[in-house]
């Protein structure tokens, strides 16, 4: 496992993390705790060490984990958490898709950062994430005020935002760091289907020295190499409700991208993790993981061997030109 800097701090964390969402959330199958925490602690051996939760991911469960499976190794890892939902007040606030109640305000923070470290059983969080923020909550001063002072007490190491998909925050991580050059991080969205807006946010990151974690590294599965034509979806899983399309032309261009991996020992999963890897400014990665297998082929991906230029640049030809779909129709 390979380790990068976590920027404005003197943090290194792995480069392939553990997103906890899939274990605590209940949108990818039920885990018990026992199972949840035999997956962080074997990623901890496979040299994972940066670990991303949320305090709203199973109303808090995602952190209590986290506690359970490291019990006496906090030194070990480096703990990602986000706050800015009330689920506090109304636990069930949130119904099929509706977004729960957000609050920024100091009080509010301060409030939820101290359940959280109660949850986590720790005195500190390494790195303090706002959960899909819109650009207003990113120009409150009063907010990024406290953060700083929480920084000065020790309570955080440091703090990013994370954004998160169809709101109106995602489109404008460019402005999110601007607005707040002293981030550590963006958390976004992008993989190698899937490249828009970030790729307008890697120069800006580059320039103000925050990192970008990835989530969603194999656009909802795709990139994982295990759909066909024939792959259908259950009711509750919400790629049913994608069009029969977005899996068809997502196999077309999973055909064009053989070269990244065939013959070179490493699955397509893994390709897309280097293909991520070779951008300086992304520092850590946190693919779905659901099971050991999957686990152990995702942290091997650090070791493998990178993509040369040549991939690189024949990766962005294909991503300009739609993988060529347009010219498949036509012919």
């Amino acid at each position: 496992m390979r380790y990068r800097r976590l920027p404005k701090t003197d943090r290194l964390q792995a480069e392939i993390g553990f997103g906890v969402w899939t274990l605590a959330a209940g949108w990818w199958g039920k885990y018990s705790d026992e199972q949840a925490c035999d997956l962080l602690r074997r990623a901890l051996e496979l040299g994972v060490t940066f670990f991303d939760t949320g305090d709203t991911y199973g109303n808090g469960r995602g952190e209590t984990i986290l506690a359970r499976a490291f019990a006496g190794r906090r030194g070990e890892v480096v703990i990602g958490t986000k706050f800015g939902y009330d689920f506090y007040t109304d636990p069930d606030a949130r119904r099929g898709q509706c977004e729960r109640p957000q609050d920024f305000s100091p009080k509010f923070v301060q409030f939820a950062l101290e359940r959280s470290l109660e949850r986590l059983q720790t005195d500190y969080v390494d790195l303090y994430q706002l959960h899909n923020p819109r650009l207003e909550a990113m120009q409150r001063d009063d907010l990024f005020a406290l953060l700083e002072q929480l920084k000065v007490e020790g309570k955080i190491l440091a703090y990013g935002a994370a954004l998160g998909p169809a709101i109106g925050g995602t489109q404008h991580g460019d402005d999110v760091m601007r607005a707040r050059p002293n981030l550590s991080s963006l958390q976004i969205i992008y993989n190698l289907l899937e490249q828009e807006p970030g790729r307008r946010f890697l120069p800006v990151a580059r320039e103000l020295d925050v990192a970008l974690l990835v989530r969603v590294p194999h656009s909802s599965g795709l990139l994982e190499g295990h759909y066909t034509a024939e792959t259908t979806f259950p009711p509750g899983d919400h790629r049913s409700h994608r069009p029969r399309e977005w899996l068809l032309d997502g196999l077309k261009k999973l055909e064009r991208l053989e070269f990244l991996h065939q013959d070179r020992g490493m699955t397509i999963g893994q390709a897309a993790l280097k293909w991520l890897l070779a951008e300086p400014a992304i520092a850590s990665i946190q693919p779905n993981i659901y099971n050991r297998e999957q686990l152990e082929e995702f942290a091997a991906a650090s070791d493998l061997p990178d993509l040369t230029p040549d991939d690189l640049a024949r990766v962005a030809e294909l991503y300009d030109k739609n993988f060529y779909l347009e010219a498949a129709r036509a012919s």
